[in-house]
């Protein structure tokens, strides 16, 4: 497998060239092959799924070259071959090289990301107060859309510079704005750099109540940043984890969830249509991006992927029925925290969890806050809460 430059065999040392004129099957794109049109053997495209292809491969006795752009295990062919395949692999610089190359920029703190076939949500977490973004693009994640999505989550702060046809004949680069990125036109093959123009930093665990946007008049549906951070200490969140919120709510307890699990995933239900729209606010607000659905669980759940850790805010009275889905959707090791009021549904969310055949632990949160009093202070409580956690059987 050799990488291979938007300048055709330009980019190849005369070893690599060697090899191509003398194997008997040459595999690429339309647009590699075509730099080549002179080869003898055997040429094929690659189009579609790769699980075709691997299996004619496995089967392959003759001599094959595979082109592919750039560094194979960058976001590449190669990462995918190699495990399935004895093949030997020369790259080429990758196009996001190139393009701080071009940038006159050092990238060894950069954060890369690509969004060539894949969905755009979550990237507002996942590059939230990082000071320089690579981003691999696609026809509808190009640099109009990305510049659209980061003025949505008021990502401001971001200049763009944009790479396109990278070493081919109509190779363009330029400084933008956002607002100018925005509506340029630019070629399906790019490389999109952002850069903080001014520095700014993600906001750390445990964010104020007053920073939501609540339910008006009656506020306070929302839990309260000390128990949110006792809950999401309790779910033991990772990177990469995938998380529920059941009674979203303002989404405070999702939000901060996505920006611990900023390369995995949120999903949250909230049954009440002007909760959901105040949460939808707080995502862009807050600068995350994960899918929040109106209904009311158990309903609909059955649309979200199986998670790690499953928060529960309210239950509606049916918690047996609740439980016994999230307990089962839970994956080996995971956690169910759940934040109840009164002893009798303690007792009764206890009693379900240990027939789930769930470890189960109960924290009572008992916390005052000290507030001024003309010149004094004294403490005013919040509401006492039981936080249960229920970890699900790791299973070998």
């Amino acid at each position: 497998m050799i990488g291979i430059g938007d300048n055709g065999a330009e980019s190849l040392l005369p070893q690599y060239i060697e090899w191509i004129e003398q194997c008997d099957v040459l595999i690429g794109g339309e647009r590699h092959l075509a730099f080549f049109p002179a080869f003898q053997g055997e040429k094929k495209v690659i189009k579609g799924g790769l699980s075709k292809l691997v299996e004619q491969l496995q089967q392959e006795t003759r001599n094959v070259v595979i082109l592919v752009s750039g560094d194979p295990l960058f976001y590449g062919l190669g990462g995918v071959l190699a495990k399935k395949l004895s093949i030997e692999i020369y790259p080429y610089t990758s196009s996001i090289q190139l393009a701080f190359t071009r940038m006159q920029e050092s990238w060894q703190d950069a954060y890369l990301i690509s969004l060539h076939g894949r969905s755009i949500q979550g990237f507002a977490q996942k590059i939230d107060g990082r000071k320089k973004v690579a981003i691999l693009t696609d026809e509808i994640n190009s640099p109009n859309a990305i510049a659209k999505y980061l003025k949505t989550y008021g990502m401001h702060e971001y200049s763009a510079f944009i790479a396109e046809n990278l070493e081919g004949e109509e190779e363009r680069c330029h400084h933008m704005t956002l607002d100018e990125m925005e509506t340029a036109s630019f070629s399906p093959l790019n490389v999109v750099i952002l850069k903080q123009t001014e520095h700014v930093e993600r906001s750390p665990l445990g964010i104020d109540d007053e920073k939501f946007i609540q339910r008006k008049p009656d506020k306070g549906l929302i839990t309260k940043k000390e128990i949110r951070v006792l809950c999401l200490h309790a779910l033991q969140l990772k990177e990469t984890s995938i998380a529920w919120d059941i009674g979203t709510c303002t989404g405070s307890v999702a939000i901060e969830m996505a920006k611990i699990a900023r390369e995995g995933a949120v999903y949250a239900i909230e049954k009440n249509e002007a909760d959901l729209e105040n949460c939808l606010q707080n995502q862009r607000l807050h600068r995350t991006e994960f899918t929040a659905v109106l209904g009311k669980a158990p309903d609909r759940l059955d649309e979200f992927p199986d998670p790690d850790a499953i928060f529960i805010g309210g239950n509606g009275g049916n918690m047996e029925q609740l439980l016994a889905l999230c307990v089962n959707r839970l994956k080996s090791g995971g956690r169910v925290v759940m934040n109840i009021a009164t002893i009798e549904n303690l007792a009764e969310a206890m009693q379900h969890f240990k027939h789930l055949g769930c470890d189960v632990t109960v924290l009572q949160a008992q916390i005052s806050k000290s507030k001024p009093i003309l010149n004094l202070t004294r403490f005013e409580p919040l509401n006492p809460i039981f936080i249960v956690t229920a970890q699900k059987e790791t299973v070998q």
